[in-house]
């Protein structure tokens, strides 16, 4: 069981620079090609109640929100970045251990000039 009173400690989940090709946007070539978007996650936790074990079933796993986020890179063509955030705020707040996450997309190749555009978004469980 994890402690989820107003005290209870938390610790921090991270997902930093995963870079991926995707099927986003809403103009015409952005329907033809995918292009690269850069994904930045960080989940606040509630830490296990009671003594800490080396068992992977007592943290949220960042393997699985990657592995979440390839299969909905997967599943077809998204026109927003900020409706791909939202869901990756929604795959992370599906544990109840998560009490909030932040989530960063970027498009890394819409402007020379800049490095990246895109958005950052914060959820809390309710």
């Amino acid at each position: 069981m994890f402690a989820k009173a107003k005290d209870a400690k938390l610790y921090r989940i991270l997902v930093r620079d995963l870079v991926l090709k995707c099927l986003i946007g809403i103009h015409a070539h952005e329907l033809l090609a995918p292009q690269r978007v850069r994904v930045n996650v960080d989940m606040a936790v509630y830490e296990q109640a009671g003594p800490l074990s080396d068992d992977i079933a007592n943290v949220v796993s960042y393997e699985d929100i990657i592995e979440g986020i390839k299969r909905m890179l997967a599943d077809g063509h998204i026109n927003l970045v900020e409706t791909l955030a939202e869901k990756i705020a929604e795959l992370c707040l599906v544990d109840a251990r998560v009490k909030s996450v932040r989530v960063r997309v970027e498009k890394l190749d819409v402007y020379a000039e800049a490095a990246s555009v895109g958005i950052e978004i914060e959820r809390r469980q309710d």
